[in-house]
């Protein structure tokens, strides 16, 4: 929804943070989706150099901000990320064997 709003609008070239609004870290995010599907899953940790390569740079945090998104097209976030965790499961149960 909040993408076709971005595209029914008259917001050309402007950049929108399209997506939840709650921080998480990627283990959290992992641990999340391990304990919602009950997976057998266990996470691995890399070393940043040897999961991106030496002289890589990335933001070590992303806080997401849909206001501006909010503000010009009123976009509301309608799910929260538990719900999504379960309906991409639920997707991926029944169109891949798991």
């Amino acid at each position: 929804d909040g993408l076709w709003r971005v595209f029914e609008s008259e917001a050309y070239g402007e950049v929108f943070n399209v997506g939840g609004v709650e921080e998480v870290t990627i283990n959290e995010l992992a641990d999340r989706v391990i304990t919602r599907t009950h997976s057998q899953s266990v996470t691995a940790h890399r070393s940043y150099e040897e999961a991106y390569g030496e002289g890589f740079e990335d933001m070590q945090r992303r806080v997401p901000d849909t206001s501006k998104l909010s503000r010009v097209t009123g976009w509301r976030a309608k799910y929260g990320l538990d719900s999504i965790i379960d309906d991409v499961a639920a997707y991926l149960r029944t169109t891949i064997s798991l």
